[in-house]
């Protein structure tokens, strides 16, 4: 039994499965980046059981993105734990979901300062003598006190740490008897996220998971932790490793690029600047440079308002023609000395609100964060330069196009980086969108799922191109297609590149389904869980239903509908980012770095993952059946068709209208 048998969970490996498996142990063994693209079924993740097996002393760091996602490799670890009883795992979720102390303003903000301010009275308690911060009298007396919407201190992490002498009499502070035995409970298999915080009781949920992380071989964690370069570069410091001694998995690695996008983008509005006027002259008489940035406020203004005359709602604008308004008639000569005046601000600010108890992000320190990502433009074109018309409001936004870049630094700082995905097809384009020339070892999987279950087709006489929006023969007959898929029998989904398309569509088809309860996708998350809770219990009652919702949008990614849950997906037209000229721009500047090929990376690629991933929802385990329908003949075109996987390619139907009917009713 060579290494890997040793700590795989399961009695038999799935089709091509071992052969996945031992690439990802040798990246384990020899480090490097390894690039997995597997269908659903595939076994990808028993990566982690690869990764241990040749790990070493290393940490095995997983990054997810949902919190279902973060069960599956729980379960896994659970059973790898069986095998080898003295593996150690834990997982961390972002304190939004575990914080039980009330209070305002982004959460890891408030936790710095409120945890600031405990420590400090705690360790002054501390140096009269009383070593155990939660008997002592008066920190009792002020954890009785507590205003729990505007919080200074916090009970759960007083309960959570106690005061040692070390050698030479110094204090040290470390976890309290009572957090390491909530660690050790939250590290036993069968604990779920949603659990830990009634299960820490009065101890800090999020404190008892990071002790759990420093003595664990495994931890997983959402993709904010990983992807945010404050709060990964904190956490690895506070369980004490360094990137190059971690191995790193990262699941539904096809979202990398646009999470990545996000967290180094930056946006302002007005309400925004208004918020910021008001900082700056509350600092007026104390902080010296206040007055000469108060000063630009009303020119940022006047140039936002110039912009809701254009008669485009998104649109490219000229940092250098910004930059000339605002610098008019200022006491500056350049964007850099502005934002460097806007730093020293930001801190003093951010300082005092901090001793004040106000832990919100301030206008100072967002608008601060824009000028510098406006100043790097000027010199990376990665970032573009956008603004944004919604309704009244005018937003401007500085928006990272291009992961790459820090997409090879994070994978290149660990030891080793295996990213794997269901739709990471074709696994050339997206090594080369993330990782441009570097070495990467590729491996893709067949769909190992019985063919027999599945029937996959396309419509070659239908499309949402913008050309034939107004055609009534083509209108008519996707109307014709989504009617007689909702005549199979289940519950079933139909899928559009827009609301704006689910709405014209809807109105049209809702009225004659009869059979089935109709579902159309809210705006609100609450909303939508509430709806989609519902359609899933219907096949428990001998019912069905269909959801109308939009792909890339809350019922299309990241879902498990397993079982009888969901027997088809129509999915109407090819959904595509509205084109518009910083569109244009973000293909040109991926067509001067990749070539030809940088369209379909930056914009093509996008929207066929987004129809996969909504497909992706049918065909969850061997047993399931269902319907695949691509409802769009783009998808037969040379240059739409290569981004498939193989095994869609080699199963792909075309169909006109009345060969859909006759498909389907064969179906059933």
């Amino acid at each position: 039994m060579d290494h890997l048998d040793e700590w795989f969970p399961y009695d038999d490996y799935r089709p091509n499965q071992r052969q996945m498996l031992e690439v990802v142990a040798a990246s384990a063994k020899q480090g490097g980046i390894v690039m997995i693209d597997a269908p659903t079924g595939s076994g990808k993740s028993s990566a982690v059981a690869a990764l241990l097996s040749e790990r070493g002393s290393r940490k095995v760091i997983i990054a997810v993105r949902t919190i279902s996602q973060l069960t599956t490799f729980i379960r896994e670890l659970s059973m790898i734990k069986k095998k080898k009883p003295l593996l150690k795992f834990s997982f961390l979720v972002g304190k939004s979901n575990l914080c039980p102390l009330g209070g305002e303003g982004d959460v890891y903000r408030r936790c710095e300062g409120v945890k600031g301010l405990t420590t400090s009275l705690m360790r002054e308690r501390a140096e009269q003598g009383s070593l155990v911060p939660a008997t002592d009298p008066v920190i009792k007396k002020q954890v009785a006190q507590i205003d729990r919407d505007h919080p200074m201190i916090c009970p759960y992490f007083i309960n959570s740490r106690i005061y040692m002498r070390a050698d030479g009499g110094a204090l040290k502070m470390v976890p309290s008897p009572n957090l390491r035995l909530k660690a050790d409970r939250v590290q036993l298999p069968g604990v779920q996220p949603q659990q830990v915080t009634e299960l820490c009781g009065e101890i800090c949920p999020y404190e008892t998971m990071l002790y759990a992380a420093q003595k664990s071989d495994v931890i997983v964690l959402n993709y904010y932790h990983l992807f945010d370069d404050m709060v990964r570069e904190q956490l690895y410091q506070l369980i004490g490793v360094e990137p190059s001694d971690v191995l790193l998995l990262i699941d539904e690695a096809h979202n990398c690029g646009e999470v990545l996008q996000d967290v180094q983008s930056v946006r302002i509005e007005e309400q925004f600047l208004e918020q910021a006027s008001h900082e700056l002259l509350h600092l007026k008489k104390t902080v010296k440079g206040v007055e000469a940035v108060h000063h630009l406020i009303p020119r940022i203004k006047d140039y936002m308002q110039g912009l809701k005359s254009s008669l485009e709602n998104e649109d490219w604008f000229d940092p250098v023609i910004f930059e000339r308004i605002i610098l008019k008639g200022s006491l500056y000569g350049s964007l850099s000395e502005i934002v460097e005046e806007l730093m020293t601000i930001s801190e003093r600010i951010r300082e005092s609100n901090i001793r004040a108890g106000e832990f919100k992000e301030t206008a100072i320190e967002r608008l601060n964060a824009f000028m510098f990502r406006l100043e790097q433009s000027a010199s990376d074109t990665s970032y573009l330069t956008v603004y944004k018309k919604e309704e009244d409001e005018i937003f401007l936004e500085v928006r990272n196009i291009d992961p790459g870049a820090k997409m090879r630094d994070l994978a290149g700082s660990h030891y080793s980086c295996t990213m794997i995905s269901g739709t990471l097809s074709p696994v050339t384009s997206y090594k080369k969108y993330y990782f441009g020339d570097t070495d990467v070892t590729l491996c893709s999987l067949p769909n190992s799922f019985p063919k027999k279950n599945r029937r996959i087709i396309c419509a070659r006489d239908i499309t949402t191109s913008f050309s034939q929006r107004q055609d009534k023969g083509n209108t008519q007959n996707i109307v014709d297609y989504i009617k007689l898929f909702t005549t199979l029998p289940g519950n079933l989904a139909v899928y559009f590149p827009s609301y704006q398309i689910l709405d014209q569509y809807a109105a049209r088809v809702v009225s004659g389904i009869s059979k089935k309860k109709v579902f159309i996708e809210p705006k609100d998350a609450k909303d939508a869980n509430i709806a989609l809770n519902e359609f899933m219990a219907l096949p428990s009652m001998k019912k069905s239903g269909v959801i109308f919702a939009v792909c890339g949008g809350k019922w299309s990614e990241g879902l498990d509908y397993r079982g009888d849950m969901l027997s088809g997906a129509l999915v109407i037209g090819l959904p595509l980012a509205p084109f518009n000229h910083p569109r244009k721009m973000i293909i040109d500047y991926f067509r001067h770095k990749f070539g030809e090929e940088g369209e379909f990376i930056c914009y093509t690629l996008p929207a066929i993952n987004r129809a996969q991933q909504a497909l992706g929802r049918v065909i969850r385990t061997p047993e399931d059946r269902g319907v695949l329908v691509f409802g769009e003949k783009r998808f037969l075109e040379a240059k739409v068709i290569r981004g498939l996987p193989a095994w869609i390619r080699e199963e792909l139907r075309e169909c006109d209208l009345p060969e859909f009917r006759d498909m389907m009713s064969q179906w059933k």
